[in-house]
């Protein structure tokens, strides 16, 4: 078998909406070398590491990242999402431990870039034909695009690792399955930002702006400054440039940051301001529509994975009291209460008539994103009181008294097994405003730019919420931003590491998380907060352990802190 090589490619409705027509199945025996050669088989390959990027709609044993967040609770007590919430997961067990996926990952970016070179042209570069040389040149520059999107596609994935485990090994060489890696040792956390943030501006400065309509969803340079503004963000932020949570950890050069966090403000938001000002992108009109099967259309979106048909997603988060419904994500009351009055006042339960009509005259985002009681669904109100058809009493209802909305395809008849594409946005303009909002509100405090973007977010046309009043204090600007960024980017996979670089997961992820038990009385319904369930954080929690099965070949490894 050394010089074979069986490939199967399974692409389905793959990633993007594209390319040629890769949704079909393509199973060939060719030579390792023949492989290698070909053009179209290349580009196969170049697609196939697109294939690595996750999406969130049943992340984690059928939940949401979300449901391991103060955002919210899973309704199947057995998925292994809920480890995450009673403190149960450590370097042996770990509910998202994808430290072996996103390293085969970019090992298959690093063979991709190995051998995209390799290609066999010859046949149109001796040709003197125009046509010839055409084709020629043409596809020498595709597959140098290739190979660049390719490194960026890394970049991410090494982003993604760093996120959750510190400093971790920079593997840019191809190595082989059965290869020692007894002598790798883990690059300090300033060499993993330093060579993603380096990827990025090498990506940003050679791919396109745009593809055809047939190439969607393939990275562009806006993509790249994207994906580095988010990266400058995390490294701004106070987990990567404070160790005080690691109890005196000897190795901080893999958790921490050297150099003034100022001035990694001022470069998050400048990054930030790159993206804008290439005016590329822009919010949409209209937020409920960012989330449907043709969002990755939207102009907003700048990072998209698109998914193949499927309606796993709408089973498991339609209410039980509709056909199949698996009760799914449940929003929490806490996210709920964050969602302002349309006045611009906060919610709050001691208000008589705000805690009679909860959902009365609330930020239009809580409609578009959550299932609250008594809302039209599907051709019914929604019954979440206890004996409604989606309330207590039912099997798999709430736990929190709320469903989710946001990115379900309401339409499909699940009976008759209908299905829809869908597109879990990676990276969107919202969050680049976001970003800038809050990395100025450090570097900058009082920059008129902070409530400028802060406000875009706020008034889209179907959400037309009050500006932020000026003349605010840095701290009080601070819990905005941080509010603004639960509420827009609710569910998209945001809050589970916000909390953690601001550093504030000891106190909002060790809250018990809080529902509202409803009970229907004549014509209107009583309405009583109360806790679902009792949450456990620890500081040790703020990273991932390094699973222990790498720890066992890695020897002179040390451990995340406190594991």
């Amino acid at each position: 078998m050394k010089n074979r090589l069986i490939i199967i490619y399974s692409f389905l409705a793959l990633l993007f909406s594209a390319c040629e027509n890769l949704d079909q199945d393509f199973t060939v025996t060719l030579t390792q070398d023949e492989v290698t050669k070909s053009y179209e088989y290349t580009k196969y390959r170049a697609i196939a590491v697109y294939s690595e990027l996750k999406n969130g709609f049943e992340y984690i044993d059928g939940a949401m990242l979300a449901s391991a967040t103060d955002d919210a609770e899973h309704t199947i007590e057995t998925s292994a999402i809920q480890n995450f919430n009673t403190g149960n997961w450590n370097m042996v067990y770990n509910p998202d431990d994808v430290w072996e996926h996103y390293y085969q990952a970019i090992r298959k970016a690093n063979q991709f870039l190995v051998s995209a070179d390799s290609v066999d042209l010859e046949t149109y570069r001796v040709d003197p034909d125009p046509g010839a040389q055409e084709v020629y040149q043409a596809r020498l520059k595709e597959i140098e695009n290739w190979k660049v999107e390719v490194r960026l596609l890394r970049a991410y994935f090494y982003f993604e690792l760093v996120k959750r485990y510190g400093g971790v090994p920079l593997i840019t060489e191809l190595t082989t399955l059965d290869e020692d890696y007894s002598g790798v040792n883990r690059s300090s956390l300033e060499d993993c930002f330093d060579f993603i943030v380096d990827e990025c501006d090498y990506a940003a400065a050679e791919l396109p702006e745009s593809y055809a309509d047939s190439d969607l969803g393939r990275v562009t340079s806006g993509t790249a400054l994207a994906i580095k503004s988010r990266v400058l963000l995390y490294a701004a932020s106070n987990l990567f440039n404070n160790d005080s949570w690691a109890g005196g950890y000897a190795n901080n050069e893999l958790i921490s940051l050297t150099g003034d966090q100022q001035s990694k403000w001022e470069a998050a938001a400048d990054a930030a301001k790159d993206v804008i000002d290439l005016e590329r992108y822009w919010l949409s009109s209209s937020y409920s529509n960012l989330f449907g099967s043709d969002g990755f259309l939207n102009n907003e979106v700048i990072f998209s994975r698109r998914n193949g048909a499927s309606n796993s997603f709408e089973i498991m988060s339609a209410p039980p009291g509709y056909d199949l419904g698996q009760g799914g994500t449940n929003p929490s009351q806490g996210l709920v209460d964050a969602y302002q009055m349309t006045d611009g006042s906060d919610f709050n339960w001691n208000n008589p008539e705000m805690a009679a009509n909860p959902y009365e005259n609330r930020d239009p985002r809580l409609k578009y994103t959550i299932l609250t009681n008594n809302a039209w669904y599907k051709s019914r109100n929604v019954e979440i009181w206890e004996g409604g058809l989606d309330g207590k009493g039912t099997f798999r209802a709430t736990k929190t008294g709320y469903y989710l909305k946001k990115y379900v395809n309401s339409g499909l008849d699940l009976l008759q097994n209908r299905t829809s594409v869908h597109s879990w946005i990676l990276i969107r303009m919202a969050e680049i405003y976001l970003n800038y909002a809050e990395a100025l509100n450090e570097a900058e405090p009082g920059d008129p730019d902070i409530l400028t973007y802060l406000n875009l977010v706020r008034s889209r046309s179907d959400v037309q919420m009050p500006a932020i009043p000026s003349g605010l204090s840095q701290e009080k600007m601070r819990e905005i931003i941080h509010r603004e960024r639960r509420v827009e980017l609710a569910f998209e996979g945001h809050r589970f590491w916000d909390v953690r670089r601001w550093m504030e997961a000891e106190k909002d992820l060790a809250e018990s998380l809080t529902g509202v038990a409803i009970t229907k009385i004549s014509d209107s319904f009583n309405y009583q907060v109360t806790t679902v369930e009792s949450r456990s954080f620890s500081p040790k929690m703020y990273l991932y352990p390094i699973p222990q099965s790498e720890l066992n070949i890695n020897k002179q490894w040390v451990q995340n802190p406190l594991w």
